[in-house]
C-alpha cells in the first residue's frame, strides 16, 4: 500500500513556555521586632527572584567537532527532499552512532545513501515565520531500515557525528536531530544562527520528538503511534 506525504507546509509558533508564579507575602505578627522583620523581608526578596527566574538549563550549544563534511550534512528542502543522521551499520544503536553517523535522504536528494523504499510513511515541514528555524516532523517505519531491535533513539546535533551540521544555518548553526525507531518518529530542526538555545536546545536529547521539536507526528491514515 503506498503512503501519502502531505506536500502543504505549515507554520509553528516558536516554542515558547511562560510560567507564572504568585509570591506570598510572609505573614508578620503585630508584635514583630525590627530584627525579625527585616530577615522576613530579606526572604521575601530572595523567593520573589526565584519566582521571576525558574530553575532552566542556560549552558550554551556546544561548539562543533570536527571539520564539516557532506556525508554528515543534513538538509530540509520539502518532504520529498531532505536528509537525516542515521546508523550506518546493521544493528548499531543510534545513541552508538554519535561517532559515525552518516547522512541518508530521500531517493533523488543527491546523497551517497538513501532511505529504503517505504521508510518515511509520513511527513511535513514547518518554518518560523521570522525565519530563526525549519523543522520537518514525521514517522517512520523502522523495519525498513538496519535499526537495532527496540532501539529508543538518539539525537544528533552539531557535536556528533563529527563534522555534522544542517545546510540551511550552515556550519556551526545549532541544530538537532531525533530519531526514535521504537515510536516509529523522527525530527530534524535546522536554526538559522548558532547557540539557538530557544528554538534549537540541544539539551533536549532525552526528551523525545514531542518536547524537542514540537510538530505534527499524525497524518491522513498515518500515525507514529
Amino acid at each position: 500500500m503506498a503512503n501519502t506525504i502531505p506536500a502543504d507546509p505549515r507554520r509553528n509558533e516558536t516554542l515558547a513556555t511562560r510560567t507564572s508564579l504568585q509570591n506570598k507575602q510572609p505573614h508578620r505578627s503585630r508584635k514583630t521586632g525590627a530584627k525579625q522583620v527585616a530577615r522576613l523581608q530579606r526572604r521575601s526578596r530572595v523567593a520573589s527572584t526565584t519566582a521571576r527566574h525558574p530553575r532552566a538549563n542556560a549552558a550554551p550549544t556546544p561548539q562543533p567537532t570536527g571539520p564539516s563534511s557532506i556525508s554528515t550534512t543534513v538538509h530540509i528542502t520539502s518532504v520529498t527532499d531532505f536528509a537525516l543522521l542515521l546508523p550506518p551499520g546493521d544493528g548499531e544503536l543510534i545513541s552508538d552512532a554519535e561517532s559515525d553517523g552518516t547522512a541518508y535522504c530521500t531517493d533523488g536528494s543527491g546523497c551517497q545513501n538513501t532511505f529504503p523504499t517505504g521508510f518515511v510513511t509520513g511527513a511535513i515541514i514547518s518554518e518560523a515565520g521570522d525565519g530563526s528555524y525549519i523543522q520537518i516532523t514525521g514517522c517512520l517505519d523502522p523495519s525498513k531500515f538496519h535499526f537495532a531491535q527496540d532501539d529508543a533513539g538518539g539525537q544528533m546535533d552539531v557535536r556528533f557525528p563529527n563534522g555534522a551540521q544542517c545546510a540551511f544555518g550552515g556550519y556551526g548553526a545549532s541544530f538537532i536531530e531525533q530519531v526514535e525507531p521504537s515510536a516509529n518518529r523522527f525530527c530534524l530542526r535546522c536554526c538559522a544562527s548558532a547557540n539557538d538555545q530557544v528554538n534549537c536546545n540541544s539539551h533536549n536529547d532525552k526528551a523525545g520528538c514531542p518536547v524537542a521539536v514540537p510538530g505534527i507526528y499524525d497524518f491522513d491514515g498515518v500515525s507514529c503511534s
